[in-house]
C-alpha cells in the first residue's frame, strides 16, 4: 500500500479527522439493508437533526460530497422556468447560479463584492410575486464571509417562495438553526466543521418545501428525494435505491456525537475565539483578513497575506517543509490571499501554534 503522508489540514477543507471518527470508520462494513445498519441511519438522522437545529423529518446525509446537496436542492425543488434569486458574493454563489442556470431556471442574480456580506434588503428587493425561491450561501468558503438570514424567511414567506441555504462551511461551526432562521431546504458537506472525511452531504428539507415534490418529475433518477425517502424512511420497509456509503455513514455518526457532547452553543464560540485568536497572531506578521468585523465567517479565515511575499512557493513550503495544509485564494482573489480553515479539531491552540510557528520559519 502507498504510504500516504500525515498532515495537519487547515486549509479550506478537508479538516483534521479526529481518532474516534477514523476508528468508527474502520469498523466492519456490514451491508446496507442489513437491520443493523437501517438502524445507524435513524440514529444518524437523529443527531443530524439535533446539529442542524430542526424538526424536519427529511434531513439526512446524501451519498456523495456538499454538491450532490446542492444539486439535489435544485432537481428536486427548482423546475425549469422557475424564478430564481440567486446571491453571488464568491465562487459558491457563482457555482449555484451556473447550476440553476443549466437547470433552466430564470436566475436573477444579487451581486456583490467578493470578501463582503450582502445586504439582505437587497435579497429581499429582488423577490416578486414570480419568485419561486431565494438561494445564499451562508458559510462562502472563497471569502471567509458568514451572510446573515436577517428577514429572508418573513420576505419568502409573502410571496410563497423557498429559502435555500447553503451551510457547507458554516454547520457546527457558526451559529446557525435551520428552524428558527425559517429555512425551508439547506445542504452541507462532512468534511468542514464535523471533521469527517468528505463523501457525504448533510441535507434537510421542510414540509413547505416538500408539498412541492411530484413524483417522477425530478431530473435526476440517483437524486431524486421521492426514491431516496424510500431508501432513507424510518418505517423498516426500506426499498433498495443505491448502495449507501456504509463506513462513511459510521463516521459521521461518530462525528456527530463529538458535536453534541461538546454543545452547539460551546462548539460556536470556541471557533469564533480561535478564530479571533488567530487573526490577532497573524496582523504583525503582515496578515489581514479580507471580512470587516462582524461579516467574518468564524471556521474559515480568508487573510490578505504581506505585500511582496510569494504565497504560492509559501503554502507548497508550509505543506512540504512543515506538513500542514492552508489554501490560495480562487477566482479574483487568487494569489491574494490564504483561506485558513479554523474548523473543529483545526480551532485548537494546539493545531494553531505548529501553523503559527511554521509560517514563521517560512516567512
Amino acid at each position: 500500500m502507498t504510504t500516504v503522508p500525515d498532515r495537519l489540514l487547515l486549509g479550506s477543507g478537508p479538516s483534521p479527522v479526529p481518532r474516534r471518527v477514523l476508528d468508527a470508520l474502520a469498523q466492519p462494513t456490514i451491508g446496507h439493508l442489513d437491520p443493523a445498519f437501517a438502524e445507524l441511519m435513524e440514529a444518524t438522522k437523529a443527531k443530524l437533526r439535533q446539529v442542524m437545529r430542526t424538526a424536519n423529518d427529511v434531513t439526512l446525509p446524501l451519498s456523495g460530497t456538499g454538491s450532490v446537496g446542492m444539486e439535489a436542492m435544485v432537481v428536486n425543488f427548482v423546475r425549469p422556468g422557475d424564478r430564481v434569486v440567486c446571491g453571488v458574493h464568491g465562487l459558491f454563489g457563482e457555482r449555484m447560479a451556473d447550476e440553476l442556470a443549466r437547470n433552466g431556471a430564470e436566475v436573477v442574480r444579487v451581486e456583490g463584492e467578493w470578501g463582503r456580506a450582502l445586504d439582505p434588503a437587497r435579497l429581499i428587493d429582488a423577490l416578486d410575486e414570480r419568485t419561486a425561491a431565494l438561494f445564499v450561501v451562508h458559510g462562502e468558503t472563497s471569502t471567509g464571509v458568514r451572510q446573515p438570514l436577517d428577514g429572508l424567511a418573513a420576505a419568502c414567506r409573502e410571496v410563497d417562495a423557498l429559502l435555500m441555504v447553503d451551510c457547507v462551511t458554516s454547520l457546527a461551526g457558526a451559529p446557525l438553526s435551520i428552524d428558527d432562521e425559517g429555512v425551508d431546504v439547506a445542504f452541507s458537506g462532512t468534511q468542514k466543521c464535523l471533521n469527517c472525511p468528505p463523501g457525504l452531504a448533510p441535507f434537510t428539507a421542510s414540509e413547505r418545501a416538500l408539498e412541492r415534490l411530484e413524483e417522477g418529475t425530478c431530473r435526476s433518477w440517483y437524486l431524486d428525494l421521492t426514491l431516496l425517502l424510500g431508501y432513507w424512511g424510518g418505517d423498516g420497509a426500506r426499498a433498495y435505491h443505491h448502495t449507501a456509503p456504509i463506513n462513511l455513514v459510521y463516521a459521521l455518526d461518530a462525528a456527530l456525537d463529538l458535536v453534541l457532547e461538546e454543545g452547539l452553543e460551546a462548539r460556536w464560540a470556541r471557533h469564533l475565539d480561535a478564530h479571533e485568536r488567530l487573526l490577532r497572531e497573524l496582523e504583525p506578521r503582515g496578515f489581514a483578513r479580507l471580512a470587516p468585523e462582524g461579516e467574518q465567517l468564524a471556521p474559515l479565515l480568508c487573510v490578505r497575506v504581506p505585500e511582496g511575499l510569494d504565497e504560492a512557493a509559501a503554502r507548497r513550503a508550509l505543506l512540504l517543509e512543515h506538513g500542514i495544509e492552508v489554501s490560495g485564494g480562487l477566482g479574483p482573489l487568487a494569489g491574494q490571499v490564504w483561506r485558513i480553515g479554523v474548523m473543529g479539531e483545526g480551532a485548537r491552540p494546539e493545531a494553531q501554534e505548529r501553523l503559527l510557528a511554521a509560517i514563521d520559519r517560512v516567512l
